[in-house]
């Protein structure tokens, strides 16, 4: 793969670090207290001017309120990013911590005060609202006005709905927190080194196989260590995401999460089952040639992510990387490869390996005033390139959709992950194209094989790993071994009889942060991935014109639409069986051609 990794000790030279003066200039700005004492006035006079009278307004005062109502969002949106991109860049610094705390206490205060708002709308008789929604003005916020009342039979009193969210603090978000700064300060033992979550798992995919061995092994001994904790932190969790859905009458613990994707649960359903359909097709055949090619009988469970040939230990400088993931996206877009150089050129990226740093990565919407963040630890590997060719999918994508304004730029997280996944695809077909030996080609194609195989079949895996818990805690508080078998399940049925699992592998559960902070979330990554390749076989096949600016069309639409009407002009239906299908055999296609 010499095209694309030339050996190199300079991988870690020029990695950015982000800069955030576009929010303040640091967290002693005077004028963050300025803004939050702006804020709290704003949100006092708007409760005042407003509470128990929007059922009375006419179509153009609930317009103008509906606008207020959104520039002081924004302005507490803009402190909260800030708050949590300063806190993401180092949980281990104790001033960063005080000033994310203190700042989602201030801003759950306002919050509060604003809360009567999207509840009172939820008063507003059907009859009486689409007569209001004549109004051009008003029209405009329709959007909005239509995702509020998707939860109109599920909202509670005014009074529990503010209890809720100002207890939230010191309840749900607590919790997350807590699993937070644990993980992302774990330490590991390894060959007598000390290594951070991000040192320790960047050997989980080393050429050499004791390292990859002695590396799971430091990682289940310290998951073991920390397991009573983490099984704590899920418990309660569990237990306070059934309280709500009890009280909010929702029928099954993943209905809220397809609420939130406005996705009916049949939908969600049907994807679920053709992809553990194709876990035999996909993963057991791909993880059974990856052993023949490997020379092994059987695979342990840290040759899962082992390179097929040592050309993938190479290491990519970032600059290289930032050359071709820009140079994919502009071979389909120039429009996208031009906005994806303002994150490059402006300091919007944060891809160093820095103690303390959240060990994941994220691009952040942040606010339509500022611009979306993103963060990433890159360390040269063919994975990372991929890392940030997903995140600046959503960045473009964000960037694009801030135009809908505050409260109608969000996409649900089902489409919310096509444009990281499209870039993904991009890529990988750069790398491909640059690549002229046959033999090499095929180990491209292997890793991008795998990548796939995380993305569907291992998130419907942590989908169903979810599903039991929840169903599980329903009967009590779930203990330690508990949460370990089902994870066990989940794994031996998605990955196939070629692993083998040493016993600390039945803690590895306790490292994924999106059982913690969003509950069900995984399947986006599914529907995502399935999702393009549908769209990039059409795009390919021709047979839509203007491809390019339908899809940058779509991306501009944020939240404003639903599945239906985006996908629309690229004849693709959801709800069909085929549509799931078809996304699936180009993973099994791919496998073919290894």
């Amino acid at each position: 793969m010499k095209n694309i990794a030339q050996k190199s000790n300079n991988h870690s030279k020029n990695i950015p670090q982000w800069n955030l003066t576009d929010f303040y200039r640091n967290i002693e700005d005077k004028k963050i207290s300025e803004d939050l004492a702006k804020i709290s006035q704003e949100s006092k006079d708007f409760s005042k001017k407003y509470s128990k009278k929007v059922i009375t307004l006419s179509a153009q005062e609930l317009f103008l309120a509906i606008k207020q109502y959104e520039e002081i969002s924004e302005q507490i949106g803009k402190i909260a990013s800030y708050s949590y991109l300063i806190y993401a860049s180092d949980t281990s610094n104790a001033k960063n911590l005080a000033f994310f705390q203190n700042n989602s206490e201030k801003l759950s205060e306002f919050e509060s005060k604003l809360l009567f708002f999207t509840l009172e709308i939820n008063k507003i008789d059907e009859e009486q609202l689409n007569s209001l929604l004549k109004d051009k003005n008003l029209a405009h916020f329709q959007p909005f006005i239509r995702d509020i009342r998707a939860f109109r039979k599920y909202q509670l009193s005014e009074e529990l709905e503010k209890f809720n969210l100002e207890k939230s603090i010191t309840g749900r978000n607590a919790f997350i927190r807590l699993f937070d700064e644990t993980s992302n300060n774990l330490k590991f033992d390894y060959r007598r080194q000390t290594l951070s979550c991000q040192e320790i798992f960047d050997l989980m995919s080393n050429n050499d196989e004791t390292v990859r061995k002695d590396a799971s092994k430091a990682i289940g001994k310290t998951l073991g260590e920390n397991s009573k904790l983490f099984a704590y932190i899920t418990n309660i969790l569990a237990k306070d995401k059934a309280i709500n859905d009890s009280w909010r009458g929702f029928k099954s613990p993943i209905s809220s999460r397809n609420l939130d994707n406005f996705i009916e649960d049949e939908i969600v359903e049907l994807l679920v089952k053709k992809v553990k359909e194709n876990y035999q097709k996909i993963s057991h055949r791909y993880y059974q040639k990856k052993a023949q090619i490997l020379g092994k009988t059987y695979l342990n469970y840290w040759d899962r992510n082992a390179p097929l040939s040592t050309a993938e230990n190479a290491k990519i400088s970032w600059e290289d990387a930032k050359s071709l993931v820009l140079s994919a996206y502009s071979e389909f877009s120039t429009t996208m490869a031009e906005i994806g150089e303002k994150f490059f050129e402006n300091n919007w990226i944060d891809a160093k390996v820095v103690k303390g740093k959240d060990s994941g990565a994220f691009s952040h919407p942040c606010v339509p005033s500022v611009h979306p963040y993103i963060l990433m630890n890159y360390q040269g590997k063919v994975r990372d390139v991929m890392t940030l060719a997903h995140e600046l999918g959503h960045g473009v994508h964000q960037y694009l959709s801030a135009s809908q304004g505050y409260l109608m730029a969000s996409t649900p997280l089902t489409l919310s992950e096509t444009a990281s996944v499209f870039g993904e695809q991009l890529t990988f077909q750069k790398i491909l194209k640059n690549e002229k030996d046959q033999d090499k080609k095929k180990l491209i194609i292997a890793n991008k094989v795998e990548d796939m195989i995380n993305t569907v079949v291992r998130q419907i895996a942590f989908l169903e790993f979810e599903r039991k818990i929840h169903d599980e805690r329903k009967k009590g508080e779930i203990p330690l071994e508990k949460i370990c078998d089902f994870w066990m399940e989940v794994q031996q049925e998605s990955l196939g009889d070629i692993f083998k699992y040493d016993e600390e592998y039945k803690y590895f559960w306790s490292y994924i942060p999106h059982f913690i902070h969003s509950p069900f979330y995984v399947y986006s990554y599914a529907f995502g991935d399935c999702l393009v390749n549908s769209l990039y076989g059409i795009y390919k096949s021709g047979k839509i014109t203007n491809f390019e600016e339908k899809y940058l069309a779509m991306l501009k639409l944020g939240g404003t639409k639903h599945h239906k009407e985006m996908l629309e002009p690229f004849d693709l239906s959801i709800k069909d069986e085929n549509f799931w299908q078809s996304g699936l055999d180009v993973i099994s296609n791919y496998i073919d051609q290894i």
